[in-house]
């Protein structure tokens, strides 16, 4: 599962409210309702996040995997 949770962190320390992201930099209420509900958002999305808090991915997302759901072919 995709987490935005260290977005809002990083976010928070670069002093960048949800607000400034509408309006500044033009990301639509859509796209930031997507990120608050972990749904998923394109690679542009992420560069441009990168971009404006000048920071990698692994500051805006994580993935987890619940250990049950992890599979692997057998050979």
């Amino acid at each position: 599962m995709i987490s935005y949770e260290p977005l809002w962190k990083t976010m928070k320390k670069r002093k960048i409210s949800k607000y400034q992201l509408v309006k500044k930099y033009g990301f639509s209420n859509g796209t930031i309702d997507r990120l608050r509900s972990n749904d998923h958002v394109s690679t542009y999305t992420i560069e441009r996040l990168c971009s404006i808090l000048n920071c990698s991915p692994n500051d805006i997302f994580s993935v987890e995997f619940p250990e049950d759901s992890v599979t692997f072919p057998e050979k």
